[in-house]
């Protein structure tokens, strides 16, 4: 296959995404980075009503979601596309979607459909609420998710009302999920010779991800509120004002409240009676904040960030985009790669955020123009000239 690979480590697997906007395309970015042939199904241009969700292609959320992927058009809807798309079915490993759960059903398309063609296949679905139950055919929104999975009674300050996460975190957290339970349903394939289905929704995704705060009400009965910039559990741990600017100190446990008072120079805050443990200096954490604050106000947040970190206090600046990415530990880690465009010139993206001693990942190719595959995908599945000829003339591609 001409095609360049982004990796070796899942190039023996081939995807076809159907899917569309956030969720589902974070999934199968995970799977073409890795190297799998990701094979991106869309409209073709003549159905196309509008804009396609997301914005313009040459956007930089569309470029971030599609790099590593082929793209190339069928017409689900029609006779001629949805029986190309069944053949195609036959030499795939995984089909993923995030359409509403009644969508796959009316196209013929559910797991069900697809396990008559390919029994080996596994098709892993998201949708906003679930596959099934109650709010099944319910339209789906990150911010919905988010409000209706508890994150934002627990997000921003008190008495403030509450307050969305700056990032589609039920949308970003279902599609790793999903591409998580894609991987396991293929190496449990390995065993079992079949494959299965894997589903996921946007408020399983953000419940899960409430990870202590959902367990501290399932094991102890406790609502956790929210508490702004402060910790809910351990305090000191919050924002604090410097000479210019801010900066995080994370001052968990005795040990590290005792270095803190010694870094600010305050052995009579290590004294306090009502700062002595840590369950007095969670009671009285409006108390601790101001006592912090009055000190670090004195320096600027890097003279402070050298002497807590000399010291052993996490401790941290609060960037803004821009300064993430200038930041030195993050250039080391690789956290911008770059990719190729057509024209030669240099297009970055955020890199996978885990490496493999002995396997790579890389921007193989950027995100394709609509349709740019569509011959040359048919072609290695088998269609022959002139029945791609005839998909062309039906307008099914």
């Amino acid at each position: 296959m001409s095609f360049p690979r982004a990796s070796q480590a899942l190039s023996r697997f081939t995807v076809l995404d159907l899917t569309r906007v956030r969720s589902g395309p974070t999934c199968v970015r995970q799977l073409a980075d890795w190297g799998a042939n990701v094979i991106k199904i869309e409209t073709p241009p003549h159905l196309e009503k509008g804009e396609g969700p997301g914005g313009p292609r040459e956007n930089a959320d569309f470029q971030n979601l599609h790099r590593n992927k082929r793209s190339m058009t069928l017409d689900l809807k029609s006779k001629q596309g949805l029986a190309a798309f069944r053949r195609m079915v036959e030499k795939a490993d995984v089909v993923v979607e995030n359409f509403r759960p009644d969508v796959k059903d009316r196209l013929g398309i559910n797991y069900e459909d697809l396990k008559r063609i390919n029994k080996r296949i596994v098709l892993g679905s998201i949708s906003g609420f679930g596959q099934d139950g109650p709010y099944r055919d319910r339209p789906g929104f990150d911010q919905i998710a988010q409000g209706m999975g508890g994150l934002m009674s627990i997000t921003g300050e008190p008495g403030r009302g509450p307050m969305r996460v700056g990032i589609p975190v039920a949308d970003l957290t279902a599609g790793l999920f999903c591409a998580m339970g894609i991987l396991t349903a293929l190496l449990e394939r390995e065993v079992s010779g079949e494959g299965q289905w894997v589903s996921t929704s946007l408020l399983q995704a953000q419940i899960f991800m409430l990870d202590f705060q959902a367990a501290r009400w399932l094991q102890m009965q406790e609502v956790a509120k929210q508490a702004g910039n402060d910790h809910p559990t351990s305090i000191p741990t919050g924002v604090f004002k410097t000479k210019d600017g801010h900066i995080n100190i994370a001052a968990a446990g005795q040990v590290i409240w005792e270095r803190t008072c010694q870094a600010l120079d305050a052995p009579e805050m290590f004294a306090r009676e009502d700062f002595k443990t840590g369950a007095l200096r969670s009671k009285n954490r409006v108390a601790v904040n101001e006592a912090i604050n009055k000190i670090t106000v004195n320096k600027t947040s890097a003279e402070w960030i050298d002497i807590f970190n000399k010291a052993g206090v996490p401790c941290g600046p609060i960037n803004s985009i821009d300064q993430v990415f200038a930041d030195e530990q993050v250039k080391h880690l690789g956290a911008a790669i770059p990719g190729r465009k057509a024209d030669g010139s240099e297009q970055l993206f955020v890199a996978q955020p885990f490496r493999m001693s002995r396997t790579q990942t890389k921007i193989a190719a950027v995100p394709p123009k609509q349709g740019e595959h569509t011959d040359e995908v048919l072609k290695e599945f088998g269609f022959s000239d002139g029945e791609i000829a005839d998909l062309h003339k039906a307008q099914a591609v």
